[in-house]
């Protein structure tokens, strides 16, 4: 079979694999495997990376919309909504929504004794929730439940109960910026809300400053007719943009639309930000191994002068004699980059198992608990991130073999033969 091949494959697959049978050869074939594994390796160090990059934030993000709804459509000016059902109607009939839930949205102070904190009041509608929040787990719908209208009740989130030192039953004050104009002026609304419990989304940021209450309780204390906006969650929540876009034109009413990529626009922005920085940094390992490949052909040539002047003698063109240097050098550019494939992709899919016994065996922890608000080493890897830095690798190796397969077909045969 192998003989069917050009001749220019079979010469360059047997420089490839050249044998040690001088000290020459023995020291090329090592810069040669020295190159493809410097390949291999920062091949295998950007996936793994980009792998627990996307993992970071694909756990951050789910934590993130355990809270925050993949849609929210909002009254302006804060109002309440003019029909809130006929929103609701219409919302659900998008094919893309599974889920809708009124709720009202409002900035308060949390205060017990002399402590007072900011916190966002969310009110919702303990029945509904469930459609829309991954927060109403079957463990935490009880607690929802414990929102009765006209019992005045908070569900705090766990930073934040811990943080004001508050307990289930404990009795908090809500102090709403809407206040009452008195002769002495504007005197805020205050309410006595009782605790019935706490949730933890694993985000310190929802966390330590959200507080969830009847919708209905909180219309009364910020004097609202009525919700201010629907929650929705939706079959697929990478299409929440596209969505958005056609519910916009869908509702009926001056309403924003908003989907869960705009609220949290900053972050993703940074996040993706240095995503490239790190993909820009790594790459540039594969380059200095690649390029290793520029002195290992430029050995092989002048090691293989008398070969090269006896093949153009033979009839070979200067072409041929370029191709059998650019397949050695793209034989190593694949090779290393299909190893460095394997190595990245085997450590990126099994590196739950791999995190916790070289945890085990350093005895050491390199995310505590106590500290970091993910434990666990997370991985996601993606094809769109594999395609591009397998390309890349390979991209450069054949650049690199550009050079010394060039000068290779320059050799003038009477010259390289004379000293032979």
């Amino acid at each position: 079979m192998l003989e069917n091949l050009p001749f220019e494959l079979r010469i360059g697959w047997r420089y490839t694999r050249a044998g040690r049978s001088t000290r020459r050869n023995g020291f090329i074939s090592f810069i040669s495997g020295v190159s493809m594994l410097g390949i291999a390796l920062g091949v295998a160090a950007l996936i793994i990376v980009l792998s627990v990059m996307n993992g970071f934030q694909k756990e951050v993000r789910d934590r993130m919309l355990s809270v925050v709804s993949h849609i929210e459509i909002y009254a302006l000016g804060g109002a309440a909504l003019a029909d809130p059902a006929q929103t609701l109607l219409q919302a659900r009939a998008h094919p893309q929504v599974i889920g809708a839930a009124p709720f009202i949205a409002a900035q308060a102070l949390l205060a017990r004794g002399e402590d007072m904190k900011g916190v966002l009041v969310r009110g919702i509608d303990p029945a509904l929730e469930p459609e829309v929040s991954d927060l109403a787990t079957p463990g935490q719908q009880a607690v929802l439940k414990q929102l009765q209208p006209g019992g005045f009740g908070v569900v705090l989130g766990a930073e934040l109960a811990r943080s004001m030192g508050v307990h289930l039953g404990d009795v908090v004050m809500l102090v709403a910026p809407s206040g009452q104009v008195t002769p002495a002026g504007i005197v805020p609304r205050l309410k006595q809300m009782t605790v019935v419990g706490t949730f933890d989304s694993g985000h310190f940021e929802y966390d330590s400053t959200l507080a969830l209450v009847h919708w209905q309780d909180a219309a009364k204390i910020f004097r609202l007719e009525g919700p201010t906006g629907v929650r929705l969650k939706l079959r697929d929540l990478h299409q929440a943009r596209e969505v958005a876009q056609d519910l916009s034109r869908r509702l009926s009413g001056e309403l924003l639309v908003r989907d869960w990529t705009q609220q949290n626009r900053s972050w993703f922005a940074a996040v993706q930000v240095e995503k490239r920085m790190m993909f820009i940094i790594l790459t540039l390992i594969v380059a200095v191994a690649a390029f290793n490949l520029v002195s290992t052909l430029v050995m092989t040539v002048t090691d293989k002068r008398a070969d090269i002047a006896i093949l153009r003698t033979l009839g070979a063109s200067p072409a041929s004699i370029m191709g059998i240097f650019m397949v050695q050098g793209a034989m190593v550019g694949v090779i290393g980059t299909g190893a460095g494939l394997l190595l990245g992709l085997g450590v990126a899919f099994n590196i739950d198992v791999i995190v916790p016994a070289l945890e085990h065996l350093l005895g050491a922890t390199f995310l505590p608990q106590d500290i970091y608000l993910i434990s666990r080493m997370p991985s996601d890897p993606q094809q769109a991130d594999i395609l591009p830095v397998a390309l890349i690798s390979l991209l450069m190796a054949f650049v690199a073999t550009l050079y010394p397969s060039w000068r290779a077909s320059q050799i003038n045969p009477a010259e390289a033969l004379r000293y032979e």
